[in-house]
């Protein structure tokens, strides 16, 4: 990432970096307020620490994910975004050792509460992750389908369900000749899609992605964007990304973490067009400025 020049450099000199740039492209979209959606709220944590052993990760971290928006949350490497993110659907207590304290509210009832069925939870709080994981042995069709099976869901008509978490998906019309063809065919940026379109099977209201376009050119990364954007009418998405511009480009509110040394925290959050124009915090500024991180 380009850092930002000296002043005393040229007035006319500009780098992708800038608050400025940032915010101009977060302004292309139109701000969704919080409480604007039908929906209202569609899930809130409230005061998560995390920890790895001895480690405490996370620390206090409390925000709000509106129905129908999308928050991404940015920071350093190792500054706890992912492990939070992990908190969200109970990911978290996968890992040996790993435990948290805090509330995770959807619909209002704590999904971490005594008799919670966390097979439910994952349902609605689906998961993207970094490194698309299609199921080798499975055709396109049964990858996207595969979650009705897991769940033991019953559906009228699986033909209309698969293409239409395709083409939500942005996918459709590039496999619909091909659904009996394995998901490990496709292209790197096409599985992920592939991997979206099997999480939408199961109607989440909530999906988390966790650095989805890492690992894909800018192509996929595009389509993946608009697929993004396409969904975000109607499933609360939050997403880790390294990519300022992306953040800037897809999500309706940033939240900025940082460890300093200590536990992971929350720093700031606010509308994407605030964070990248007039951010509150000067650690903030110094980050989405490329002045470290």
């Amino acid at each position: 990432m380009s850092i930002e020049p000296d002043k005393n450099e040229g007035e006319n000199m500009e780098t992708t970096s800038r608050p400025g740039s940032l915010s101009d492209i977060a302004a292309q979209h139109a701000e969704k307020k919080p409480g604007s959606q039908a929906l209202g709220v569609g899930l809130e944590a409230r005061g998560i620490h995390a920890w790895f052993g001895q480690k405490h990760a996370l620390a206090d971290v409390s925000l709000d994910f509106w129905s129908g928006t999308v928050t991404a949350l940015i920071g350093p490497s190792g500054c706890g975004k992912s492990t939070f993110l992990r908190t969200l659907n109970r990911m978290h207590e996968f890992i040996p050792g790993a435990a948290m304290a805090g509330e995770v509210l959807l619909n209002g009832e704590d999904i971490y509460s005594p008799g919670v069925d966390v097979t439910k939870i994952r349902l609605k709080v689906g998961m993207v992750f970094q490194k698309p994981n299609p199921f080798p042995s499975m055709t396109i069709a049964e990858n996207v389908l595969a979650g009705l099976k897991l769940a033991q869901l019953k559906v009228e008509n699986k033909d209309d369900l698969l293409e239409e978490c395709l083409e939500r998906a942005g996918l459709w019309s590039e496999v619909k000749d091909r659904l009996n063809t394995h998901g490990g065919a496709l292209s790197g940026g096409q599985q992920q899609r592939l991997c979206i379109a099997r999480a939408l099977a199961v109607r989440p209201q909530v999906l988390l992605m966790d650095e989805p376009c890492s690992a894909l050119d800018p192509g996929s990364t595009l389509r993946i964007e608009e697929t993004i954007s396409h969904l975000s009418s109607s499933v609360t998405i939050i997403i880790v990304t390294h990519n300022m511009q992306q953040a800037a480009r897809v999500s309706d509110y940033t939240a900025f973490f940082l460890s300093d040394g200590g536990p992971g925290q929350m720093i700031e959050v606010g509308s994407t067009n605030e964070i990248f124009s007039r951010p509150k915090d000067q650690r903030t500024e110094n980050y989405v400025t490329g002045r470290f991180g």
